[in-house]
């Protein structure tokens, strides 16, 4: 009685070459499935059985790059899957939107907003997707713009003002968007214009008009403070003169007798007319010694 000798690995494979190719590239879809690689740019969200387990390559402020933990993660093929979610700084462009401003000026206003995501798990679980983000995120910048803007009158948003005006949105717009997992970056108006037209025309007048009656109020004001100033210092004069000349009253007679003659004699005459006196005129006195 023989026995037959077991067939050797090679044998089988020779028997059989389409099942073990078969297996062969099943085992090799199975290990590629396996295996993710998580690039810098991207958060990875591992998702078991439709609910998250870990996160890869998570936001972290000041992180040094190489540390981040980007690069090849391990997964359970058919029970895990991986969601991305970008590190990288996004932009929310919103729609132009009409504010009417505290001096009654409708104005076209054009903003646009930038966030990151620093916690994907709070993003994934209240809105799923950044689109989803986005749209959530951009009615709410409308609405702070709006807000905040409606406090101020145009001048503000051209006037060093501005700066205060956006931290003052970008406060606004952190408070929801950190109920998402986002941080806001920025917010910045890249246009406030006046509607064209007849809006815009009527807008310049009175913006004229109000110019205009504020630099009346400023010049009246201003005449009214020289008027105070040049009464105070005219008191002040006459004060000082009566304290002077009180103390000497013919240097007084003699004073007023030189500026007499200076206003009629000298180069501040005016007209050409001759006066014809006597030596003796009272009105002479001074250049003959006075009453000395």
């Amino acid at each position: 009685m023989s026995y037959d000798a077991a067939p050797t690995f090679m044998e089988r494979i020779s028997r059989n070459p389409w099942g073990f190719a078969g297996a062969a590239l099943a085992l090799l879809v199975i290990i590629n499935m396996s295996y993710v690689v998580v690039p810098e740019q991207k958060q990875a969200i591992v998702i078991r059985l439709s609910k998250p387990d870990r996160i890869a390559n998570q936001f972290k402020p000041k992180q040094d790059f190489g540390q981040t933990g980007a690069g090849v993660i391990g997964i359970i093929p058919f029970f895990e899957d991986v969601v991305w979610i970008d590190k990288r700084i996004l932009d929310i462009d919103m729609d132009t939107q009409q504010v009417l401003s505290t001096d009654q000026l409708r104005l076209n206003v054009d903003a646009y907003a930038r966030y990151r995501i620093v916690d994907p798990l709070q993003m994934y679980r209240t809105v799923r997707t950044e689109q989803r983000l986005s749209d959530q995120l951009k009615p709410i910048l409308g609405s702070a713009l709006r807000n905040e803007l409606g406090k101020r009158p145009f001048a503000a948003l051209l006037s060093p003002e501005r700066g205060q005006v956006m931290d003052n949105i970008q406060a606004g717009l952190e408070k929801i968007a950190i109920q998402y997992g986002a941080e806001i970056v920025d917010v910045r108006i890249k246009r406030a214009d006046l509607p064209s037209g007849t809006p815009l025309e009527s807008s310049f007048g009175r913006m004229r008009t109000a110019r205009l009656q504020e630099a009346a109020a400023i010049e009246a004001d201003g005449f009214k403070q020289a008027q105070i100033i040049r009464a105070e210092a005219d008191a002040k004069a006459s004060a000082t003169y009566a304290a002077s000349f009180g103390k000497d009253a013919d240097f007084y007679d003699f004073y007023r007798a030189m500026q007499s003659y200076r206003y009629t004699f000298g180069p501040d005459a005016k007209g050409g007319t001759n006066l014809v006196l006597s030596p003796g005129n009272d009105y002479l006195r001074e250049f003959r010694g006075g009453n000395r």
